[in-house]
């Protein structure tokens, strides 16, 4: 282990879903804003051996890594706040915990002794998280400095139990001055009397240290912000001083609480605490950022509506990164989002004749929306819902963006509609079909679920140098991008398809599978079969989405002519003449790789 290694515990108390992932990754913003390399592990106390099999309305969207792990949204939240690229491994569950475990006892490395869960299980869990944390993740070969660790669930929960005992024998393991423990919890305000209860919390920190771990900050999660005297309640039954006690309320966005922390001496109390070499103890440049960014979201007048059509809409966190890159990519066109989620199997015909007013609200608020969105999904549920969505927003110019399925169903409704391709399908949702312009992927292996798509990074190489995405991405010759997905364009319709004006200008290396999909004379119609989502930063907003974002708010042409650059007075908010950290992101299209076009400008 590096002598340096530091590492900070978040658990969580009460109830779950209660923003744990949100304070980790926010610590780990304001600790790198000071010059620190920090990592992240998410901790999830389930039997699953990763993510991938999970329904959406389980937990939330499956996130995506390069390397194709399929893990929990909130390491989406690690990438996009610390802007670093994490692995499969940053991920520990209780099945890959166990499974580790029992191939070792299979193997023989216990040489015959009796495997428990004390002291073999919590060994792993130490030795696991040991290991990750050293793994680089922000492009260059040196270790991390810190090691954020996300504990999920909520203490108490029995499945959390294992982790908690190995965390007990981890602060000792890693010597007490190199560890810290932050519990956040929720302070509750009942409207029958308008109190904010601090014993929930009290009781939460108890059950806490009973189980040997004593926090060093307490972070009560509440709707209206904290008064000084329910906050020195808090210290004095939790064990803690009153500037221990860290009050993050409610607030217009989440990019306010890497603000809210530095505030309240969050940087000072880690760098006495844990020691911490910080070059810039006043969060430097990459602080101002943020808090730029915060104050540009809350000022934000302007409006620009885009219609989600999918089939998870019931649950939020089902596109929490598609959600978060429209974000990034209207804040970089000064506009609010408007984003309307629209179930795709409303817009069917034969949803008319059962519900004819979820029909009529669907398609008025589709029709009202300046940009249309069809995301990645699986199921035949809603399939005809989503093409008759691309049908309308080619027909009447409206900007189009299709993610993986919204791609498939923009080849089928146009082989459908123009090519005259009436009974156009995927062998996906009709495996009879005769005209299957989506097929599954011949690299697919058919048994076990998990793990068996095209998943992680994957190249594009782009096909002419007349496409809008190219320009958008910065000229490069070739992007690479995430993946999720089985089934793909049949390449015998794609002749078919670019005489008729669908043109494919990205396909893979081997030129076999069709990733990029735009038709001309149209405002901005993209389909995309990678999911770009996952790479968009807040700063560094997703191209395809920008593009989106800049079509429906009528900037397209203009931002393409400048040389795909805001203009001054957009951008004058985050110009800073200073010399301090200069290679941070901006809000300009980025190479996406190091190979640009002797073209690009």
């Amino acid at each position: 282990m590096s002598s340096n290694m530091r590492y900070i515990l978040v658990s969580g108390g009460v109830i779950s879903g209660i923003g744990k992932g949100v304070i980790a990754s926010s610590i780990g913003t304001i600790l790198k804003s000071c010059g620190l390399k920090v990592t992240s592990i998410k901790i999830d106390p389930y039997l699953n051996i990763d993510a991938g099999t999970f329904s959406p309305y389980e937990h939330g969207e499956v996130f995506v890594l390069d390397d194709g792990g399929e893990v929990d949204l909130d390491l989406g939240n690690y990438e996009r706040f610390l802007d670093v690229k994490l692995t499969r491994d940053n991920n520990i569950t209780t099945g890959k915990i166990y499974q580790s475990v029992i191939n070792k006892e299979r193997k023989g490395d216990y040489l015959g002794k009796t495997v428990q869960v004390v002291p073999h299980i919590t060994d792993a869990i130490q030795e696991w998280v040991q290991r990750v944390a050293k793994i680089p993740v922000d492009g260059n070969d040196k270790e991390p400095e810190v090691c954020v660790i996300e504990l999920g669930g909520t203490i108490g929960d029995i499945e959390g139990m294992p982790f908690v005992e190995a965390f007990r024998q981890f602060q000792f393991r890693v010597k007490r001055e190199n560890f810290c423990c932050v519990h956040v919890s929720l302070v509750p305000q009942p409207g029958s009397t308008g109190e904010q209860k601090t014993k929930p919390t009290q009781n939460s920190v108890r059950e806490l240290r009973g189980l040997g771990l004593s926090p060093d900050l307490v972070v009560a999660r509440s709707q209206n912000p904290i008064g000084q005297s329910v906050k020195e309640k808090i210290s004095m039954f939790c064990h803690v001083s009153p500037d221990q006690v860290i009050c993050i309320h409610d607030c217009s966005s989440i990019y306010r609480v890497p603000v809210m922390l530095e505030e309240q001496n969050v940087i000072r109390f880690f760098s006495e605490r844990l020691n911490l070499p910080m070059p810039g103890i006043n969060g430097g440049k990459l602080l101002r950022k943020w808090r730029d960014l915060s104050d540009r979201f809350d000022h934000l007048r302007k409006e620009v509506s885009i219609a989600l059509v999918g089939k998870y809409t019931q649950l939020e966190d089902a596109y929490a990164s598609v959600l978060k890159a429209l974000k990034h990519a209207s804040l970089a066109c000064n506009h609010k989002l408007m984003l309307r989620y629209i179930e795709a199997c409303h817009l069917e015909e034969e949803s008319m004749k059962t519900d004819p007013v979820r029909y009529h609200e669907a398609w008025s608020q589709l029709c009202s929306s300046d940009g249309v969105l069809v995301p990645g999904g699986f199921g035949v549920r809603g399939v005809e819902g989503k093409i008759r969505a691309a049908e309308w927003a080619r027909k009447n110019k409206r900007p189009y963006l299709g993610v993986c399925l919204g791609m498939q169903v923009a080849v089928i409704e146009y082989a459908r509609n123009v090519l005259g391709i009436k009974d156009a399908h995927s062998t996906e949702f009709d495996p009879k079909t005769t005209n299957p312009l989506v097929i599954d992927m011949p690299e697919h292996n058919p048994g076990n679920m998990g793990g068996t798509m095209r998943l992680g990074q994957r190249r594009t190489i782009f096909k002419t140098d007349d496409s809008v995405l190219r320009k958008l991405y910065g000229k490069p010759e070739y992007v690479e991008e995430r993946h999720r997905h089985r089934y793909e364009v049949n390449p015998e319709y794609v002749d078919q398809l670019q005489k008729e004006g669908l043109q494919f200008v990205g396909q893979d290396v081997e030129g076999e599978r069709m990733e990029i999909v735009e038709l001309k004379d149209h405002p901005f119609y993209v389909g995309v079969q990678y999911h770009p989502e996952f790479l968009s930063r807040p700063m560094r907003p997703s191209p395809p989405y920008q593009g989106l974002l800049l079509a429906s708010c009528g900037k397209l042409q203009s931002y393409i002519s400048r040389g795909c650059r805001y203009s001054p007075r957009e951008t004058s908010f985050y110009s800073d003449t200073s010399s301090e950290d200069d290679d941070l992101p901006s809000f300009t299209s980025p190479p996406r790789n190091n190979s640009q076009s002797s073209g690009a400008e």
